[in-house]
């Protein structure tokens, strides 16, 4: 029996804000590219350069977000719910863009030192960091279940943690004048982002070369799979995701002689769905005979389908 299929996943709450935070972003953007130009600091530059990067990340991921709920038509049959990984790969490459051009301009800083307006690069240092807070805050429940959200989340971090160092670097150069602090925390912080890009890039392409759902092991998929009643073999089977919310597997699964196809193929659709959380799975059971296997029907199951 086939069944049809929706692989659309409700976006829709990622919208609101993404919108809110791009808002934020591209506001607070202004106020900090004029400050770290007033106060000549690379700290500061690099915390801007931090947040045109978030207004970009954050662009790329409301546009993925409304690619994601077009439907599927004749050219693209899975809908457009890969606009997620493209544009977390993007982001995630821009992270690495912005931390090389940091430490590049650190690196030139500490044989050249520049003087530093430590008062005006403090109060603007403040006023992103709450910029940032408040874009976390919008940001933090759909980082947890959705790859390109927790690209534009990671964005947002990254930046926060940039504001708490020019602060403290700003605090520092006051009082004590020591004008390597701010290259050197330039430097930290492009470090500490290297990383969290690579990690970002890695899920990414993870996604799109349809590797194993993360936290799923095929192993046991195929022997939960092989210790149902009536199973006499698997092959062919194959574990991929849509989205970072869509795991999806097909298998051809060997039936032995005399058991019900039909019922068998409803267990294993209810065991994999309700075990590993794969609500998808298309199953092509075949039945054992003595001079090879006899097709039955072909099945698909997913979980917002019913038997």
């Amino acid at each position: 029996m086939g069944h049809g299929h929706d692989h659309h996943i409700d976006t829709t709450r990622h919208e609101r804000p993404l919108r809110w935070a791009l808002a934020l972003t591209l506001t607070f953007l202004v106020a900090e590219v004029v400050g770290a130009w007033l106060s000549n600091s690379l700290a500061l530059l690099s915390d801007a350069a931090h947040m045109a990067s978030d207004a970009f990340a954050l662009g790329v991921a409301l546009a993925a977000v409304r690619l994601s709920r077009l439907p599927a038509d004749g050219r693209r049959t899975y809908g457009y719910a890969r606009a997620e990984a493209l544009g977390a790969l993007v982001n995630g490459c821009l992270l690495f863009a912005v931390a090389g051009w940091i430490l590049y301009e650190a690196a030139g800083r500490f044989f050249s030192p520049h003087e530093i307006a430590s008062t005006t690069m403090l109060v603007v240092a403040v006023l992103g960091l709450a910029v940032n807070l408040v874009a976390m805050r919008l940001l933090h429940a759909g980082s947890g279940e959705n790859l390109n959200m927790k690209g534009a989340y990671l964005e947002v971090w990254a930046d926060m943690l940039g504001s708490v160092a020019v602060i403290a670097g700003a605090l520092t150069i006051h009082f004590t004048g020591w004008a390597w602090v701010d290259p050197a925390l330039a430097v930290a912080i492009g470090l500490w982002v290297l990383p969290r890009a690579w990690h970002l890039v890695s899920e990414a392409v993870h996604l799109l070369l349809e590797g194993a759902p993360r936290g799923i092991a095929v192993d046991d998929v195929r022997a939960a799979m092989l210790a149902e009643p009536g199973v006499a073999s698997i092959h062919d089977l194959h574990l991929w995701s849509l989205s970072s919310q869509q795991p999806m597997l097909t298998a051809h699964v060997d039936v032995d002689d005399g058991v019900d196809a039909d019922a068998l193929r409803r267990r294993l659709t209810a065991l994999v769905r309700e075990r590993f959380h794969i609500t998808h799975s298309t199953l092509q059971l075949e039945k054992e005979t003595g001079s090879g296997s006899l097709p039955a029907k072909p099945a698909a199951d997913c979980g917002h389908c019913h038997d």
